[in-house]
């Protein structure tokens, strides 16, 4: 199952977080040589890492096999203060409705397609449950075909660019049950998402980062 660990019950799942953390230095940095991410410690963290961030982690025995993580567009994303060049176009979001989804990634002994589907269809369920619209992201070209391919909605941002000597874009996913369904029939189940201990609600959430961004703005 994916679990969803978020501020409301990070501490059922410390230890967890901790190992993901490492699990994404040894992908993003060991494996796929993104310097910029090293950290002396091992432990691949940035602003984002934050207690605003939902993560949807793939758990086996409290082993971290896969995940990613959302995060409040009312709030400075990675895509508006690092990436704003690539939605130059139609403009970064900034709405509750909207999250970004960012740091998607499946250890390398589980890199088959239903692995990656089932990671992709627990965003789509939890966002269905949440009230979430759009997910916004950046992300390399390639990955466009396969959303198209597993029926999900993509609009794009912005022109490509490289980045990392990757061609890279901004693009926005609809949440839809179609999408959601679409992902479900090819993995063959109904439900990917486990909550444990208290729910977050994202929504209300957004609306008190962007409450806040605004106070400090006319401050």
């Amino acid at each position: 199952m994916i679990h969803v660990i978020s501020a409301a019950n990070r501490h059922l799942y410390e230890d967890v977080l901790e190992q993901h953390f490492r699990v994404r230095h040894e992908i993003f940095v060991e494996e796929r040589k993104w310097e910029a991410l090293r950290k002396p410690d091992g432990r691949e963290v940035d602003t984002y890492d934050n207690e605003d961030a939902v993560y949807l982690l793939a758990l086996e025995n409290r082993r971290v096999l896969g995940g990613s993580r959302l995060y409040p567009t009312t709030k400075p994303t990675m895509m508006s203060e690092v990436f704003p060049h690539l939605a130059a176009v139609r403009g970064c979001p900034s709405n509750p409705l909207v999250w970004e989804w960012s740091r998607f990634f499946v250890s390398r002994e589980r890199r088959d397609g239903a692995f990656n589907w089932q990671l992709m269809a627990a965003a789509q369920e939890f966002c269905l449950d949440q009230g979430i619209e759009r997910l916004s992201l950046v992300m390399e070209t390639w990955w466009l075909p396969r959303f198209h391919e597993i029926g999900f909605i993509v609009a794009p941002l912005g022109l490509p660019a490289l980045v990392e000597d990757s061609w890279t874009m901004a693009a926005t996913i609809e949440i839809r049950q179609e999408s959601l369904d679409a992902v479900c029939n090819r993995i063959g189940t109904t439900n990917v998402v486990q909550q444990d201990g208290p729910r977050i609600d994202c929504i209300a959430l957004a609306n008190l980062c962007g409450l806040a961004a605004a106070q400090r703005k006319s401050a």
